[in-house]
C-alpha cells in the first residue's frame, strides 16, 4: 500500500466518524429524548452536554487530521490543544451559567 492510498483510507474512516457523530446528532436533535432532556446537570440538560461533547470530538477530529496536527512537533500540538481546551472549557461554563442566571432573571421579572 503506498503513501497516498493509505492517506485516502485514512481520509474516508474520519470521514465515516464524522458522518456517524453527525447523524448521532441530528437524531438526537430530532427527537430529544426526554430522559435526557429533561434530566439536569451541571446547570443544563444532559441533551445539552452531549452535544457538548460529540461537538468537541468532532472538532478534535477535524484538527487532528485535516489541519494535520497529528504530524506536528508534540510541544506545538500540547500548545495548540491544551489552549483550546482551557479556552472552550472556560466558555462553556461561563455560557452554561450566566444562560441559567438569564433564565431565573426572566422567570423572576415575568412571574
Amino acid at each position: 500500500m503506498t503513501h497516498a492510498e493509505s492517506n485516502k483510507a485514512l481520509i474516508w474512516k474520519v470521514f465515516g466518524i464524522l458522518t456517524i457523530i453527525t447523524i448521532i446528532e441530528v437524531v438526537l436533535g430530532i427527537y430529544k429524548p426526554k430522559s435526557l432532556f429533561l434530566t439536569y446537570f451541571l446547570g443544563t440538560s444532559l441533551l445539552n452536554m452531549i452535544f457538548l461533547i460529540l461537538t468537541l470530538v468532532k472538532a478534535y477530529y477535524i484538527a487532528w487530521y485535516f489541519m494535520h496536527l497529528k504530524g506536528e512537533k508534540k510541544w506545538f500540538r500540547r500548545a495548540i490543544v491544551w489552549t483550546l481546551v482551557m479556552y472552550i472549557s472556560y466558555l462553556s461554563f461561563f455560557l452554561l451559567y450566566e444562560g441559567d442566571s438569564a433564565r431565573r432573571m426572566m422567570h423572576l421579572l415575568f412571574n
